[in-house]
């Protein structure tokens, strides 16, 4: 497992298999840093374990080679989130990819009704994935939907959310932590608390702190490991000159 506090790759063999613990950063692809991954290494067998939105960052496990096999397994942990979400507005998206379209006015909502919409939201609930996602219908990517202004029936999907615990409120902003199940849209959570309290609201921003055991505090960023790794063969090209 390649955590931050590793210095070194020299002696890691990433065909055979590795499991790399990424921070994503913000308006990157989760197969953005696979991409960068491949070009750094210069082998193809890389995936990693549940995407990432591009306005979202921190944790995403990556696996090279054979531990591509355990990704399956990496998906079906739990995640945990923190974020923010907006009051009194909406965006197509139910985050910060589109601009806001409608606002209302939310002064009036307490700190005690938004933990009560929480607490709805938690448990096992049915979510409708949103238009702008990944998600294919009919063989088409409901976001190319989206972006040509079309909107299509979705069918709900169970998910778990364990934990939705309102960390602070500084209106109309909403500061949250989220631990739920696999195929959990935080963006909808938002989107439906906003609901709940009449006023609507937006995902404004989203970090993946957790992964089961594996946090983010122990990610490396995509530049520091392309660093280290370059470091690494720089200094075997001179050994072997030498």
């Amino acid at each position: 497992m390649i955590k931050r506090s590793v210095t070194t790759y020299k002696d890691l063999d990433f065909t055979a298999g590795q499991t790399i613990l990424f921070d994503k950063p913000l308006d990157l692809t989760s197969f953005d840093v696979v991409y960068r991954l491949r070009r750094i290494l210069h082998i193809q067998k890389i995936g990693h374990a549940g995407t990432l939105d591009p306005k979202a960052t921190g944790l995403l496990i990556v696996c090279t080679g054979k531990s591509t096999k355990k990704i399956d397994s990496y998906m079906g942990l739990p995640k945990e989130y923190e974020g923010t979400m907006v009051l009194g507005e909406q965006t197509p998206s139910m985050d910060s990819e589109t601009e806001v379209f409608m606002k209302q006015d939310a002064s009036s909502v307490t700190m005690e009704e938004i933990i009560s919409a929480a607490g709805s939201l938690t448990g096992e609930i049915d979510q409708i994935p949103p238009m702008y996602s990944a998600v294919s219908k009919n063989g088409q990517r409901l976001y190319s939907l989206a972006r040509k202004g079309e909107t299509i029936e979705r069918e709900p999907r169970r998910v778990v959310v364990e934990e939705f615990e309102i960390l602070d409120y500084s209106p109309p902003v909403v500061k949250f932590r989220v631990l739920c199940s696999k195929g959990t849209y935080i963006r909808v959570l938002a989107h439906d608390m906003g609901l709940i309290l009449g006023c609507g609201a937006w995902l404004s921003s989203l970090r993946r702190t957790a992964i089961g055991e594996f946090k983010v505090d122990d990610a490396v960023t995509i530049e520091s490991f392309r660093d280290i790794y370059n470091s690494d063969k720089s200094e075997t090209m001179i050994e072997n000159e030498s």
